[in-house]
């Protein structure tokens, strides 16, 4: 699989991801739900951690993240850009192409949105606000907005310990990147063999067989 098409499937992801960021940025209010199914919704939230919407604490929590996500993706460009020239597997190529789009998608929110858009608390959020944005450079928050609630309901009075309380199935509020980043690890795990193929035993040397074989009659020969 050539470095161009790598590219490509990198660019679709990332205007998928944008677009519906952008979207939703900034015609939702924080929080705000629209219900498209029983079981999928659209709802407005801001990631300021990681993943699950952990957080490192301090105040330089966010920064290091930031600069870690951008470690990582210069990492996950390099392991491209050598599969691609080692022509490895269509499949590891195509996994990590979706990997590092769903990491530089979540990078430039991190990066940039804090600048370029103002606070969506109770408002809609505006481009390149006259005010500024909502955070310094490397300080913004990732757009999520895809929820698929397939289970929400109540856990039986008799269960132990979760008795009467809420039952949730599947909680998360994710968006295009991460769902990038999921199908690529996804990939690399259920086509493992296919991805990391083991190397051919290369074939032996018929001249360097039929010397040793000679050598072998001649030393037999002597006995």
């Amino acid at each position: 699989m050539s470095l161009k098409k790598a590219i490509g499937i990198i660019v679709l992801v990332l205007l998928i991801d944008q677009i519906s960021k952008i979207y939703i940025k900034t015609n939702f209010v924080l929080g705000e739900e629209v219900e498209v199914f029983s079981w999928f919704k659209i709802l407005f939230v801001e990631n300021k951690g990681m993943a699950w919407g952990a957080e490192i604490p301090g105040s330089y929590g966010k920064l290091f993240l930031t600069l870690f996500r951008l470690f990582a993706i210069t990492a996950i460009g390099y392991w491209l850009y050598d599969a691609v020239k080692k022509h490895s597997t269509r499949i590891l190529i195509i996994a990590i192409s979706l990997i590092f789009a769903g990491a530089l998608g979540n990078i430039i929110d991190s990066v940039f949105y804090g600048i370029i858009f103002n606070g969506s608390e109770g408002q809609l959020a505006t481009f390149m606000p006259e005010s500024g944005g909502y955070a310094p450079v490397f300080h913004g928050h990732v757009v999520d907005m895809l929820h698929f609630p397939l289970i929400d309901s109540t856990w039986p009075e008799w269960v132990p310990w979760v008795g009467g309380d809420r039952l949730r199935f599947f909680a998360p509020v994710f968006n295009i990147a991460d769902s990038a980043i999921t199908v690529g690890v996804a990939l690399l795990i259920i086509f493992n063999k296919k991805a990391f193929p083991k190397k051919k035993k290369e074939d032996k040397n018929p001249e360097t067989e039929s010397e040793k074989a000679s050598a072998e009659e001649e030393y037999t020969g002597i006995y």
